[in-house]
């Protein structure tokens, strides 16, 4: 059976966890069996009397009993069937064609690791290095301002959710419960147990390596191949059906389903997929910048007098506002006890994004501040003639354009720009630090924000720094620091699919993930990535998704 809204306070027991059971489910001691925690989460909006709220699976002696008794509870029910059923197994016959997946973050490793397990022997293309190899890269850019444009934090094996906080939640609709299966894939690769019942759980990308190149270990024991430096340079669409790939070295694969998960940012991918007559469309994402505070203030503002209790952890927040100029400004991607990073796969441009160790104990609290933009937002996306449609990339020549800008206003050696909030406010550039630290590596150099933003987030943002100063008090604090910018929060366009998970217009072609505009972080991605693997397993057995 199953037990909800279960709730305990902060410094509970395990015997009193147990006799809230037998409390709300009116039995004795032995008539319990044993539970297990499905879902724990917390409320904290009573800094003082923080709660945890329990999802319990508990067995019973006599649980027909039970259920008959407490039929009107709408908090106990039988326990849902959470375990993964695969659609397809690959038929043995050699003929078979062999599905090829682009892209070896969390979509296109699910999505590998599915097809294989279904046997389907997939083909694995990934145009960076293997994922230790890509940290030494990514050291490279952090430590010495040294960029290589194809390994880096967007590009190699575990995409770019390996360099994150390697947060694990998300709000897509998931009633097949695919989600539980990407968590206990995790978990058998490496990850902690309890991310299977914390509300909010995180890995961070210590963890994430090691497990990534578990993931890839199975993927190969089952007949996967995955290939590394194999960038996929141009594709051979012939009749509306997709014939092969061309690889950057020349080599032609022939294949006839092709997953493409190739993240946010290859962009030159979707320049080429557009100029191959894929349909592609703009779509809407979102700009801004970083703010770190001391995670102690963001600790303390939520937790209170609790704040440093273990079984809290590093405090997190999620804010937003509704400007007075239309827009909306909302926190996003927070990390708890994290860093700043440099984000850029383009050379002669800076981004930031944020990331977290399994611990969450570094000194700063970071998240995205960001504003909404659309499609009427970039420059040339109405096309000559009014469409919308006509122009489906020019939200990346929009991100390419106010990277560049950040490039320039941190002095051109990849250092990010960075302005303290009051400065910010009162719209003056900065000229040194205040109490807060940057995370930021190459460094920051003190400017003026305003230079790398569009005005309208500019004027969004200051807006909403003292509207998310009254929700935690101390957020909008002089010394708090800005760095810029944030641009790749999801990708700028979307590759259209139908109901069989297919291109509208390119049969064969299976967009997926955040790079086709159908998901946002490391659970719905890799969610899309089975998605997708299960429609490519039933067209290659002649079925239907």
């Amino acid at each position: 059976m199953r037990l909800t809204e279960l709730k305990l306070p902060l410094d509970h027991t395990a015997s009193e966890l147990q006799g809230a059971i037998l409390k709300r489910l009116g039995i004795a001691a032995d008539e319990l069996l044993g539970f297990t925690i499905f879902r724990r989460s917390y409320d904290a909006r009573k800094p003082a009397a923080i709660v945890f709220i329990y999802t319990l699976d508990v067995e019973l002696k006599n649980e027909a009993a039970v259920q008959k008794r407490l039929r009107g509870d709408r908090h106990v029910g039988p326990t849902p069937d959470t375990s993964y059923r695969f659609v397809a197994r690959a038929p043995q016959t050699p003929e078979l064609p062999r599905p090829v997946v682009i892209g070896t973050g969390p979509c296109g490793l699910f999505a590998g690791l599915i097809l294989a397990q279904m046997g389907f022997r997939p083909l694995i293309l990934e145009r960076g290095k293997s994922v230790r190899e890509r940290t030494q890269d990514t050291w490279g850019l952090w430590r010495k301002g040294q960029l290589n444009p194809e390994s880096n934090v967007q590009f190699g094996e575990g995409g770019a959710g390996t360099f994150s906080d390697g947060k694990l939640y998300s709000q897509i609709k998931d009633p097949q419960f695919r989600g539980r299966k990407v968590l206990t894939e995790f978990v058998k690769a490496g990850a902690p147990a309890e991310i299977l019942y914390v509300a909010k759980p995180h890995i961070g990308t210590f963890k994430l390596v090691t497990m990534v190149e578990n993931m890839r270990a199975e993927i190969e024991s089952l007949g996967g191949e995955i290939r590394f430096g194999s960038r996929v340079e141009d594709i051979d669409i012939e009749q509306g059906r997709v014939r092969g790939l061309r690889l950057a070295d020349g080599e032609y694969i022939a294949a006839s389903h092709v997953v493409l998960a190739v993240g946010h940012s290859a962009r030159d991918t979707f320049e080429m997929l557009h100029a191959r007559g894929v349909h592609v469309e703009a779509k809407p994402f979102s700009i801004g910048v970083r703010i770190e505070h001391p995670q102690s203030l963001i600790d303390r503002a939520r937790f209170g007098r609790n704040a440093g209790n273990p079984l809290l952890g590093a405090a997190d927040y999620k804010l937003v506002h509704h400007c007075g100029n239309g827009r909306s400004a909302y926190s996003f991607c927070m990390c708890p006890g994290g860093t700043v990073v440099a984000a850029t796969s383009e050379p002669g441009r800076v981004v930031t994004n944020g990331m977290s160790q399994y611990s969450r104990n570094e000194r700063n609290a970071n998240s995205a501040l960001v504003v909404g933009v659309t499609p009427a937002d970039y420059p040339g996306s109405q096309g000559d003639n009014g469409d919308p449609l006509a122009a489906p990339l020019a939200g990346i020549a929009f991100q390419r354009h106010w990277e560049s800008l950040a490039f320039e206003a941190g002095g051109g050696d990849y250092k990010a720009p960075a302005q303290r909030v009051g400065d910010f406010l009162a719209g003056r550039p900065s000229a040194e630090l205040g109490e807060v630290l940057p995370s930021y590596t190459p460094g920051v150099k003190m400017t003026d924000l305003a230079l790398c933003l569009p005005d309208y987030v500019v004027a969004a943002l200051r807006e909403s720094l003292p509207a998310f100063g009254r929700e935690i008090p101390g957020f909008a604090m002089e010394d708090a620091l800005l760095t810029g910018v944030e641009t790749r929060t999801s990708s700028p366009i979307r590759i259209t699919r139908d109901e069989e998970f297919q291109s509208v217009n390119t049969r064969g072609l299976f967009p997926a993930g955040e790079g086709a505009g159908y998901a946002g972080g490391i659970l719905s991605a890799a969610v899309d990535g089975i998605k997708v693997a299960e429609a490519v397993a039933l067209s290659l057995c002649g079925k239907v998704a």
